[in-house]
């Protein structure tokens, strides 16, 4: 029996037009440029700031861009899947709003929240169900409007994030091509710190949660940034080594884009070249579930069809994965 792989066919994305830059927010609270590059490599970030648009519209956008340059139809697809931790509201799910919002009519809609993590495990579920044979043509888009939950007063945090879409079209495959290979996991011990406390059925929304600034994103760096380089140099290293992938195989490390310091560490640790490390956190900082996604459509035109793609993420939760693709197509 023919093997049914699963593979991404094509990207697209989409981020807001608005640019807070890092002399601007240098105006907002006490941070300034130096500072802000040299610790996390970020010059900019985008901003939704339509009024009445929100994590959705994101996503709608990013997919419509992806219909344009596939010349998919809305009714031609079968499931969709939104990673993101801000979705417009706690329900419905954003994935149902921007379902109907772009006439996917034969379509299997959900949201699913694993942070940064969220484009790799919606990848991998993705994957999986398009493997069954039961759908044809799935969409991936990771999205998150990561300036709802930012607190601008809060110089630790507010420099790192930004808000963007990144979708990608999975189909089947019958060729050596696609995802071949995968490694997720958690440590729930991770959640105390990186989390956002109130909002939820443990602390619902009162005067005092408000008042107490718990609507935000709360991190606790060094312990954050140790985990996140071990496991995802650890996941990937495994990755290669388990698929006969030496550095020189390797065409592209796409990791999450968090912090570049990170990055260049996770680099390091699998002594990978820096020219084999996709990167663009400096123009939109962490994009969350958006960041992965954003890559490919940066650097679509530098994915050859073969190439040895592999892609990792870490997250609250903690959450974290990486995923082996073999690239499925040039672009044209």
């Amino acid at each position: 029996m023919t093997k049914i792989r699963a593979a991404i066919t094509g990207v697209g994305g989409y981020v807001p037009d608005y640019i807070l830059n890092n002399d601007e927010l240098s105006r907002m609270v006490d941070t300034n440029d130096e500072w802000i590059t040299q610790r996390v490599g970020i010059k900019e970030r985008r901003i939704l700031k339509e009024e009445g648009k929100a994590t959705s519209d994101l996503a709608v956008r990013a997919i419509t861009n992806l219909f344009q340059k596939t010349g998919t139809k809305a009714e031609d697809i079968d499931l969709l899947i939104v990673p993101t931790i801000t979705a417009d509201m706690k329900f419905p799910a954003a994935a149902n709003l921007a379902g109907e919002k772009l006439g996917l009519v034969n379509a299997f809609t959900f949201d699913i929240s694993a942070a940064c993590s969220g484009f790799v495990y919606g990848l991998e579920i993705a994957s999986r169900m398009v493997e069954s044979g039961a759908y044809k043509k799935a969409i991936v888009v990771g999205a998150d409007m990561m300036s709802a939950i930012t607190n601008y007063k809060d110089r630790t945090t507010c420099p790192l994030f930004g808000d963007g879409a990144g979708a990608v079209l999975v189909e089947p495959t019958t060729e050596d091509f696609g995802v071949m290979d995968r490694i997720l996991g958690y440590d729930g011990k991770g959640g105390e710190f990186l989390h956002m406390l109130a909002g939820g059925s443990l602390h619902p929304t009162s005067h005092a949660t408000v008042d107490a600034e718990q609507h935000y994103v709360y991190q606790e760096g060094r312990t954050v940034f140790k985990a996140a380089v071990s496991t995802m140099s650890d996941i990937s290293f495994e990755i290669m080594k388990r698929n006969n992938i030496t550095p020189e195989k390797l065409a592209w490390l796409v990791p999450h884009q968090a912090n570049l310091r990170i990055i260049e560490a996770v680099a390091r640790r699998m002594e990978i070249d820096k020219d084999q490390v996709l990167v663009n956190i400096q123009k939109y900082g962490n994009t969350t579930a958006a960041t992965i996604p954003l890559c490919f459509w940066d650097f679509e035109k530098k994915l050859k069809k073969g190439d040895n793609v592999i892609i990792t993420a870490f997250g609250a939760g903690f959450t974290f994965g990486a995923i082996y693709l073999k690239w499925a197509y040039n672009t044209k």
